[in-house]
């Protein structure tokens, strides 16, 4: 290979050429970098957490086949809502050391409704891996739109920090007799390392399961430009938040993993079990077999016919004919009913669910099928405890993640003139996500007197763990008591003090 064609090929790595205007799957596009099993493992974890199972088709006493409702438990789902419920709430604050960009960001935060959006999201991202959150201009508002999983896919320029990616908005437009299927896939990515370009593309499909062939983007979409660029940003416009821990199942991937990715075998189990175990409690109704030796006949006469109707307790459905011959030696009226093993059920469900909070990480006890197993406080609030461990691990995410996304609201608002102040760093910005159920306060305070005690730490970091705030808001707490220390204390000096000591 030539020098000339050497360096050639340098300069067009970081671009693509479309060899084709048509797009079976999303993944087929050049630039995307996630691969056809890692797209897929994404839309299974959202069929575990939907609940989206197939009928069970099955073949009655007299081999006719017949289909039912797969009845399961939502364990995906209700892992996903507990956990996030546990890391974020209504509770949780979001302060600024700068006023001017305090007030600014509460504002849309507030007029936004983002933690009451942010609290519901969290369990997708939990679900599903991730979750992207990119700030948008609507007007005079800076808002914040969520991105789940199986809309957002990093690029090829992509290594474990997502900073390009793709977002996908998918539009049905009734054309005609038909229904018409758009797909428009919105890249962000870094040009020459410092401009931001965001780049739109738009597909169209007869068939919702293909993207279909590139169409202009005037089709759907009037206003819409193919490429706009952002100035003055110094991250991507949108944050990514994944869940904490390796990806095992594509250790290239820059996404994350759901919190049950590693626990479908036992998903599955909890839930064949416990349809068995529901269709088992549907097929024991009480059935009484009763020979028609025994049941009173009725006659009907609806014009020339006569119709024969043999009744027993009418209005029950418990009773079953059986015609059993003689009845000199027949067993008269029989009960069929048979036992509902409903122990055996139970107790294996609750296996199952032992496994599961061993898989996904939580303490034991966090999931139950009977009620019983459920944990006191004290173990709950234990520093030891897994729950409380994996907790802390995607606290620590979910703060980087919110810092982040302030940044780029506050450098998005300034890109469009709506705020003039200054961009704040991340030590500048305070989350306080606690719940009340983690944290001893009382034990927390003890613990951090003895270490500014001991002279181990100093009272302004003493004041920055309890209260969680910024260190530059812990001196300040700090030099105010202290200088109140020292004004209470000379207001109780009398004046025989005075002439002695001095002033």
């Amino acid at each position: 290979m030539g020098i000339v064609q050497t360096i050639k090929n340098f300069f067009t790595r970081s671009k693509y050429v479309m060899t084709t205007q048509n797009l079976a799957n999303i993944t087929d596009h050049p630039k995307i970098a996630v691969s056809p099993a890692e797209f897929g493992r994404i839309r299974e974890n959202l069929k575990y957490f939907a609940g989206r199972y197939p009928q069970v088709e099955y073949k009655d006493s007299n081999g006719n086949k017949n289909k039912r409702d797969y009845n399961h438990l939502p364990v995906g789902r209700t892992a996903a809502k507990k956990i996030a419920s546990l890391v974020f709430n209504e509770q949780a604050e979001i302060k600024l050391d700068d006023k001017d960009a305090d007030k600014f960001i509460q504002d849309q935060l507030q007029n936004d409704r983002f933690i009451k959006n942010f609290e519901r999201y969290l369990e997708s991202c939990l679900a599903l891996g991730g979750l992207a959150m990119r700030p948008y201009v609507d007007k005079d508002k800076v808002r914040v739109s969520f991105i789940q999983a199986p809309v957002f896919l990093p690029l090829q320029s992509n290594t474990q920090d997502v900073s390009s990616a793709a977002i996908v908005t998918k539009t049905i437009k009734s054309e005609g007799q038909k229904q018409k299927y758009y797909t428009l896939i919105e890249f962000h990515e870094w040009k020459d390392g410092e401009r931001y370009t965001i780049t739109n593309e738009l597909y169209k499909s007869d068939n919702p399961d293909t993207v279909g062939a590139r169409v202009p983007l005037s089709t759907l979409y009037e206003d819409l430009e193919e490429t706009v660029n952002v100035n003055g940003l110094s991250r991507p416009l949108f944050t990514y938040l994944k869940t904490p821990g390796m990806n095992n199942k594509d250790i290239n991937s820059p996404l994350g993993l759901s919190i049950f990715d590693n626990a479908k075998t036992t998903i599955d189990f909890l839930n064949e079990t416990y349809d068995q175990f529901m269709w088992e409690v549907k097929m024991g109704q009480r059935r009484v077999a009763v020979p028609t030796q025994m049941i009173k006949p009725e006659y009907n006469q609806q014009g020339e016919k006569v119709i024969v109707k043999r009744q027993f307790e009418a209005g029950q459905n418990v009773y079953e004919q059986f015609d059993n011959g003689d009845m000199d030696k027949g067993i008269g009226i029989t009960d069929l009913t048979t036992p509902i093993r409903s122990d055996d059920y139970i107790k294996a469900i609750n296996e199952g669910l032992a496994l599961f909070e061993m898989q996904i990480g939580v303490s034991a006890g966090m999931f139950s099928f009977d009620g019983k197993s459920m944990k006191t406080a004290t173990e709950i609030v234990s520093e030891n405890s897994d729950t409380y461990q994996m907790r802390n691990s995607i606290v620590s995410l979910v703060e980087q993640a919110l810092k982040e996304l302030i940044i780029s609201m506050i450098e998005l608002a300034i890109a469009y003139g709506l705020y003039t102040g200054n961009v704040p760093t991340m030590d500048k910005i305070s989350i306080n996500l606690d719940d009340g159920v983690f944290t001893d306060r009382n034990a927390e305070l003890d613990y951090w007197i003895k270490v500014v005690t001991a002279g181990f730490g100093t009272h302004a970091m003493a004041i920055e763990k309890v209260l969680n705030v910024t260190p530059e808001k812990a001196m300040k707490i700090e030099s105010e008591v202290h200088g109140n220390t020292l004004d209470e204390a000379n207001s109780e000096r009398d004046q025989t003090d005075i002439d002695i000591y001095g002033e």
